[in-house]
């Protein structure tokens, strides 16, 4: 049997105490010599004998650590479980009960801090004698003679001021501690809740900041050196003085030996091993700062700033770090090639989600976010010029009375809106007659998508898009088809998500899973789609979004396999889009600048986006099959 176990079978149980009881007991465990009670005596009356009954009389309620959580980090991660960031307030630290710690550390602790814990009530008799001896002869507080369990009550309840009537605070309410919680749970709130250096609060941060492992997996020799940290961790880190750090591991592991805990050949290994550090990670910067950033909001949202910083959340996301950085790099260099290409100041979005479930695989807030953590994806509302007439489109076709062959007539026309008159025309200011509605939405014809609009009322149009998600202002004006409204690049992602999944919806998540500390799952956010659209209508819409990617203003985003798409660009030229979708994949680009300028004479969605798109795409859907959308005949029309 080891040596920590047998001191879990010395435990004894103590009955409640008065304060009076309490002074009476410590001179009985001290022999009840006078030499005892003198520095007892000493001790009340340095600190005052009023101040003194005033602290007894207000002390704390041990009990309520019944109920108490320390703050934890929280941990973020990505869908495959590599950690992207750790979220926390002063306190860097996860709680792990204390089977999950290794017992070289247990022992080494107890060795370094208090060698009689499973022997004593809360305090050892000795060992203040000891520290009120030393203290009275310096005429001040030198030594604290602390125990374990008064140590712990000094950090949760009391001021780290060093004063005699602190100490005999910290003895009464570690005396009250023992007689509510065994001694396994105070070396347990003890070893997660202490400081170790470096902002690490606990043994688990400690011992990954350290060495790079669990608690569960420490050494002797790493053990010894996390123990002698206690009473000045920065002091003597093996990041600071690795000399320093080494020798107090050897004081350590001394005690150990001179205990019988450890033996002279497990002595000699633990000072032989080489030690393997780890590196500092407290206030460590995300690796994915637009994802890790997006993932905080939600959960200030959810559950609020505190539990963000002290709850202890594993957030699993649901993006691929690997994926991530591939559209993160793709987003760099086609910022570089567009301003070569006269896109001066230029910021870029991009968001994709797999459609099959809306969750988010890649989400790019901008060029870099070192310069910039404004989340362009999720934050900036822009407008998406022709990218928004698909919505038009497919409530044409849900209506019952249009179908990809209808002819529409690409004519002059004007419209009254409120006190003035609205002159539409197209961007390159010619009229094509009668067309079919495929034609149309390929050359990307603005009267013709007007015209639709005010046939099916555009009222209806707004509720198409709040139906999938789109929740910006909208007027029901002339103009609304040429997206004269502002979107985000989120928003409107998901909407053509919805279209590649024939009209199910689920909301768009970055967040696929939360649990607690303990592995209580928080949210679940398998997703549980609902159709919300007809699915005649969603197909006939991707079937002629594919005529744009074929023939129409986004070939530049053909990639080999059916696509459907739309190019997006605005008056003055101030947004450009492509946003398109494969079955499994939909991907939506925007450029911009801040200042909401002219990005350049003829900058064009189709031009400039589509060939972004494209290359994201093709790196994004390698070793992808192909699929193809399925054709509006398979399912039944809209009456």
């Amino acid at each position: 049997m080891s040596s920590f176990k047998a001191f879990e079978e010395k435990q004894s149980q103590v009955k409640t105490l008065s304060n009076f009881e309490f002074l009476q007991r410590v001179g009985q465990v001290t022999g009840g010599t006078l030499l005892s009670i003198t520095m007892l005596s000493s001790s009340v009356l340095a600190g005052s004998l009023v101040g003194l009954a005033i602290s007894l009389r207000n002390l704390p309620d041990v009990r309520k650590l019944r109920n108490f959580f320390p703050s934890e980090t929280t941990y973020i991660y990505d869908i495959k479980g590599k950690l992207l960031a750790r979220v926390h307030g002063e306190a860097n630290r996860q709680v792990v009960p204390l089977d999950k710690i290794s017992p070289h550390l247990k022992r080494a602790v107890l060795a370094s801090e208090d060698s009689h814990f499973y022997e004593h009530q809360g305090i050892s008799p000795a060992s203040i004698g000891r520290a009120a001896l030393a203290n009275w002869a310096a005429g001040e507080v030198r030594e604290g003679g602390s125990t374990i369990t008064m140590q712990l009550v000094k950090n949760l309840f009391l001021s780290q001021k060093r004063v005699f009537t602190r100490k005999i605070v910290e003895a009464v309410l570690a005396i009250r501690l023992e007689q509510v919680f065994s001694k396994d749970e105070i070396l347990e709130m003890y070893l997660n809740q202490v400081y170790w250096g470096h902002n690490n609060y606990g043994v688990q941060t400690a011992a990954r900041t350290y060495f790079k492992k669990s608690a569960q997996n420490l050494t002797l020799g790493e053990s010894a050196m996390m123990a002698g940290l206690i009473q000045a961790p920065e002091d003597f880190s093996p990041f600071v003085n690795m000399k320093l750090a080494k020798q107090k591991q050897q004081e350590v592991l001394g005690r150990m030996l001179e205990l019988n805990w450890i033996s002279q050949q497990e002595y000699d290994d633990a000072l032989k091993q080489k030690i393997q550090l780890g590196r500092i990670r407290s206030f460590q910067g995300s690796a994915l700062p637009y994802v890790t950033n997006a993932v905080s909001q939600e959960l200030i949202k959810k559950f609020g700033r505190e539990t963000l910083l002290k709850g202890g959340m594993q957030v699993q996301t649901t993006v691929d770090a690997e994926f991530q950085m591939m559209a993160e790099k793709t987003i760099k260099k086609w910022h570089q090639t567009l301003e070569n290409q006269g896109l001066n100041n230029n910021q870029m979005a991009l968001v994709a989600i797999d459609p099959r479930t809306q969750f988010i695989k890649a989400l790019v807030g901008g060029v870099d976010a070192k310069t910039s953590e404004f989340n362009r994806a999720t934050q900036a509302q822009r407008q998406p010029g022709s990218a928004f007439k698909p919505f038009v489109y497919y409530t044409a076709f849900a209506s019952g009375k249009f179908t990809p062959q209808t002819t529409v007539l690409d004519t002059p026309v004007r419209y009254r809106d409120g006190n003035s008159w609205y002159y539409p025309r197209n961007y390159d200011n010619s009229f094509m007659g009668g067309i079919p509605i495929r034609k149309a939405l390929a050359l990307s014809r603005n009267i013709p998508a007007i015209k639709l609009g005010k046939a099916v009322g555009m009222n209806k149009v707004i509720e198409t898009c709040r139906v999938l998600g789109i929740m910006s202002p909208m007027v029901p004006v002339s103009s609304l088809p040429l997206g004269a409204i502002g979107v985000t690049p989120l928003e409107i992602t998901s909407a053509y998500a919805t279209f590649a999944n024939y009209g199910w919806y689920s909301p768009p998540t970055i967040i696929a899973r939360i649990t607690d500390s303990s592995g209580n799952i928080l949210v679940d956010n398998t997703p549980r789609p609902q159709r919300v659209l007809d699915p005649w209508a969603s197909a006939a819409t991707l079937d002629v979004m594919q005529a744009v990617v074929t023939e129409g203003t986004g070939t530049g985003a053909a990639i080999g396999r059916p696509v459907a798409g739309k190019t997006g660009t605005t008056s003055s030229e101030k947004d450009i889009w492509f946003i398109g979708t494969v079955p499994q994949l939909t991907t939506a680009i925007w450029v911009g600048r801040d200042d909401n300028q002219q990005l350049a004479r003829r900058a064009t969605g189709g031009g400039m986006v589509a060939p972004m798109w494209r290359d994201f795409m093709q790196q994004a859907l390698k070793g992808v099959p192909v699929e193809n959308f399925q054709p509006p005949a398979k399912f039944p029309r809209p009456r």
